[in-house]
């Protein structure tokens, strides 16, 4: 039997890495997928590649915009949340601006999501939202991403209470090679994936097949609320 068969699973930030990785397995699982994005050519492009029921492109921290599309949105059983990056910036180079907008894609957008899912979802489906794992460990230049980091996990717990019996949860990644990953390190990236490879107790990269299939067991398993969950093939023993 497919695990989300008959099941409609909306993923924002799904035109590519884990979004596209998880909107594809979980079409494989016999759901139906909505996708988002904000490059509006990538995201025709993923939404012909998963057969996606419906895809729309706007940024999700717009959120007069994001009110809208809910607004027209049917019951659905499953929303994953992976748009945003994370910001990285010493306190004296510190750009608000930039520091606001990760705020708004990694505090606010769970907020507004989750309110919304109280009209939406149905009874037992579940948000799932992603964190990271590496800003657990403080370093000059994190302490906007460790305090993310530290955020997230208590603000899941929180929501799972505020709008049962919809589940809510957590996955906090290490590093995962995706373009967005490549984007950020630059021509650093091939000596990142080998230091990994060689020390890693898994002796591979995490990909994003590797979150998605995590992401639609949480989906799939009605038990699991309220709850974050790691997945960086053993970085943090190292």
């Amino acid at each position: 039997m497919n695990a989300l068969g008959g099941q409609t699973v909306l993923v924002i930030g799904g035109s590519a890495g884990i979004g596209l990785e998880t909107a594809r397995l979980a079409r494989a699982e016999g759901a139906e997928v909505i996708i988002t994005g904000r490059n509006a050519d990538r995201l025709e492009q993923a939404a012909e590649e998963v057969g996606a029921a419906r895809a729309e492109a706007f940024d999700a921290t717009d959120f007069e915009r994001l009110d809208e599309f809910f607004g027209d949105l049917p019951a659905i059983d499953h929303v994953l949340v992976t748009a945003g990056s994370p910001y990285y910036g010493p306190l004296a180079d510190f750009d608000f601006e930039r520091a606001n907008r990760n705020t708004d894609q990694h505090l606010w957008l769970p907020v507004r999501v989750a309110k919304h899912a109280v009209d939406k979802v149905r009874p037992g489906g579940t948000l799932l939202f992603m964190s990271g794992t590496g800003a657990r460990r403080t370093y000059p230049g994190l302490f906007l991403a460790s305090a993310m980091t530290a955020a997230l996990p208590a603000l899941v717990k929180g929501l799972a209470l505020e709008i049962a019996p919809v589940r809510v949860n957590l996955i906090a990644a290490g590093f995962v090679d995706t373009p967005l990953s490549a984007q950020l390190l630059g021509d650093q990236l091939d000596n990142r994936r080998q230091q990994l490879r060689d020390t890693l107790p898994i002796r591979r990269v995490v990909g994003p097949a590797d979150v998605a299939a995590l992401a639609v067991h949480l989906m799939a398993n009605t038990a699991l609320t309220g709850a974050t969950y790691d997945i960086d093939g053993g970085q943090q023993l190292l």
